[in-house]
């Protein structure tokens, strides 16, 4: 029996393994590996006639298929299958759909959003898919911008922690576990650094701003071990990110020392010609993005001749092929794809997906982020004192808009893969009728409807009011207002919502207003009247049970804003970290305060803290600082206290901002319980971009900020002084 091919010998270093490989190549086959495919549709040629790398919208049988195809090559080099699976098994019918990650980002809980990725994965890897679009690591500044959803909000290291959870949860014990998935590190950078909101615009970003706020979250993920990287739509001083050499190779491979491997976003590749307009034609097109260090390109099929007639023109060399093609490689060789290509089993698929334990989780995820905004002792409501309660509001009942965008249903399915089952969700009116004691009646009428102006519902929901008790609102936007391309220019509620909530605040009856929505929203005067408020953003599947049991009282929320909330959409950006140096405080005409700021949110206790400190006020530069505080339940009622720590650095070479996150813990208290919580900030956390755009830790006198939200009078100024040795 002959000796396996060197390039098939799996007791070989990968290295020796990739070498062999692509010296059999032709430059076809290197072409050809540098690109994926949009799968849809039958034709499947590209794996055998353009010698396809990786596939994405494939799942199940077909992504079988394709794999069978892969076989049958000339080397049998196999297939790298992506999906989106960005908040669940997006696209696969009945997968566990879970809160967006701007909700996931209200619980504070890298360890709960480490176990939504882990079942993600588990969820992902039997029908097919190596690999998953997630997470996005985008500071959202601008609230107009259509993607704020799918971020983790507006804070750098908020968004950094949550990220590498997410990593970890998805990557599993690493490249080679068979329950694990490649995460994506995107859109790297600067995607959401819009112009007026909209999407893909050029972004008004120097290198100094993009290390200082927008690369931070892209360098913990490589620390986390992100095997692949997602290039950004927009331009940054005039150059693609797609073409930018410097954030590509400079800072992201040499720097940062990344090893997997840098994908192209959709078409990025074609859009340096038809959209953007800095290539003449396919090939220089592909010679631009190969140059600045792009390995896989994503749904650009003139690639493939445009790298052709580069090399003809001189454009490239195949060693500008070699190079990509063997991080591409080496992937899939460390994945072990050449002895298992982790085929579907559709059978293992049934078995997992939506099952018991992944709902259960899921549900842990809806209630911890879950956020009480405003309540002036209204709730939790007692059940047994009610007769009845009428549910209105055009996302009280409507499952689409509470699973949110990338999920069966929304603007980016598949349009043939049709809907979740409704039965697997439960929204706000499904939840109040479940935990609804016998003898209390739960009244519905939605009221109006977002995707236009019409009111005619308004009078129904209002004579329904009028006999409850009580009245649950439940308003946000719609999956028409949010996502890739669709910024809106207000914040404002749409449809008729703003009359049906006017008309609930002149009718006298008590409310509470329930906010189902992909993004911070401005609320009209009408709302001031309502008298508890609970942010839910898109809470998933079991985002109704969540939001009936906090409100019967069997839940204490425990959410925390990660992005803060405007009273005008005129005041964008209102995020908290805001660069120190303006003329005043206000605008002439209004606050510049959001109406609740980041890391605001309330529960059913109180809590008291006490004996905040540092263990030293004079540390070397280089040294961790360690921050002590107690904090005791003093209610009547368990709850979770999130204590925040914040770092303002008193005096710098160049602005900076005047408080920045550095530290978290989630802190879970019976009644009179206390508890001292330690956070230890590293060097790090005091560190600023100086005018060279290095990154340095100044000597002097800073403050440690410790308190339960950004807001200034809710924290407690510890000084502290670094000193050189």
């Amino acid at each position: 029996m002959s000796a396996p091919l060197p390039y098939r010998d799996a007791s070989r270093p990968v290295a020796e393994r990739v070498a062999d490989l692509l010296a059999r190549m032709t430059v076809d086959e290197k072409i050809g590996q540098l690109m994926m495919w949009d799968a849809r549709g039958e034709d499947l040629s590209c794996v055998t006639a353009r010698h396809a790398g990786a596939l994405l919208h494939i799942l199940g049988d077909k992504a079988n298929r394709a794999m069978d195809l892969a076989a049958t090559t000339r080397l049998g080099i196999p297939l790298l299958i992506g999906e989106d699976a960005i908040h669940g098994h997006s696209f696969w019918q009945g997968a566990t759909i879970f809160p967006t990650q701007l909700a996931l980002a209200c619980s504070w809980n890298p360890a709960l959003i480490e176990q939504v990725a882990r079942v993600t994965a588990r969820e992902v890897v039997p029908t097919g898919i190596h690999w998953t679009f997630s997470p996005v690591l985008c500071l959202s500044r601008d609230l107009r911008w259509g993607r704020t959803g799918e971020t983790f909000g507006e804070d750098p290291w908020l968004i950094g922690e949550l990220g590498a959870a997410m990593i970890r949860g998805y990557q599993g014990a690493g490249l080679a576990d068979p329950e694990g998935i490649l995460a994506t590190a995107k859109h790297y950078a600067g995607y959401s650094e819009t112009q007026g909101g909209r999407d893909a615009s050029e972004a008004d970003l120097s290198p100094r701003k993009l290390r200082s706020y927008f690369l931070p979250p892209f360098r913990r993920a490589v620390q986390a071990g992100a095997m692949t990287f997602m290039t950004g739509y927009q331009s940054i001083d005039g150059v693609p990110s797609t073409a930018n050499r410097w954030l590509l190779t400079e800072v992201l491979k040499d720097e940062w020392g990344f090893r997997g491997v840098l994908v192209t976003d959709w078409d990025n590749v074609g859009r340096l010609v038809h959209e953007q307009q800095v290539c003449a034609n396919r090939a220089e097109a592909a010679a631009v993005a190969l140059k600045a260090g792009n390995d896989l390109v994503m749904v650009t099929p003139d690639f493939f001749d445009g790298a052709r007639e580069a090399l003809a023109r001189g454009l490239i060399t195949e060693a500008d092929l070699d190079a990509p093609c063997a991080r591409l490689l080496a992937l899939k060789f460390a994945m072990g794809l050449f002895e298992q290509p982790r085929r579907a089993d559709l059978a293992e698929a049934a078995r997992r997906t939506g099952c018991a334990a992944h709902r259960a989780i899921n549900l842990d995820a809806a209630r911890q982020s879950l956020v009480l905004l405003h309540n002036d002792g209204l709730l939790p409501l007692d059940p047994g004192a009610l007769r009845r309660i009428a549910v209105i509001g055009p996302n009280a009942d409507d499952a689409l808009q509470q699973l949110g965008d990338w999920s069966l249903g929304s603007c980016q399915h598949p349009p043939e893969a049709g809907q979740h089952p409704r039965e697997t969700i439960t929204t706000v009116l499904d939840g109040l009728r479940q935990l609804a004691p016998p003898g209390l009646q739960v009244l519905h009428a939605p009221g109006c409807r977002i995707t236009d102006e019409g009111t005619e519902g308004v009078d129904e929901a209002m004579a329904l009011a009028a006999q409850a008790d009580v009245v649950v609102a439940v308003v946000g936007d719609h999956l028409s207002l949010v996502g890739e391309t669709l910024s809106t220019a207000t914040l404002e509620l749409q449809g008729g919502q703003v009359a049906l909530l006017d008309a609930l605040a002149a009718c006298g009856r008590p409310f509470v207003l329930v906010l189902v929505n992909s993004k911070p929203l401005v609320l009209p005067r009408s709302a001031g009247r309502a008298r508890a408020i609970l942010q839910a953003f898109n809470p998933g599947m079991c985002g109704g049970q969540a939001v009936a049991e906090a409100v019967f009282g069997q839940l204490n929320p425990s959410g925390r804003l990660a992005i803060s909330m405007p009273v005008h959409v005129g005041q964008q950006p209102v995020f908290y970290s805001q660069v120190r140096g303006q003329h005043g405080h206000r605008y002439a005409d209004l606050t510049q305060a959001p109406r609740w700021p980041f890391g605001h949110g309330l529960g059913y206790t109180r809590f008291a803290w006490r004996d905040a400190r540092l263990d030293a006020r004079e540390v070397p530069i280089g040294e961790p600082v360690t921050l002590r505080v107690t904090v005791q339940n003093v209610g009547a009622r368990h709850g979770v206290e999130v204590v925040q720590a914040y770092v303002s650095d008193l005096v710098t070479s160049v602005t900076w901002v005047q408080r920045s996150l550095q530290g978290c813990a989630r802190v879970e208290l019976a009644p009179g319980e206390s508890r001292e919580v330690v956070i230890t900030l590293p060097p790090e956390a005091f560190r600023l971009v100086d005018a060279r755009g290095r990154e340095v830790i100044e000597p002097g006198d800073f403050e440690v900020q410790v308190g339960p939200s950004s807001r200034e009078e809710d924290l407690t100024r510890l000084p502290l002084t670094l000193h050189r040795r």
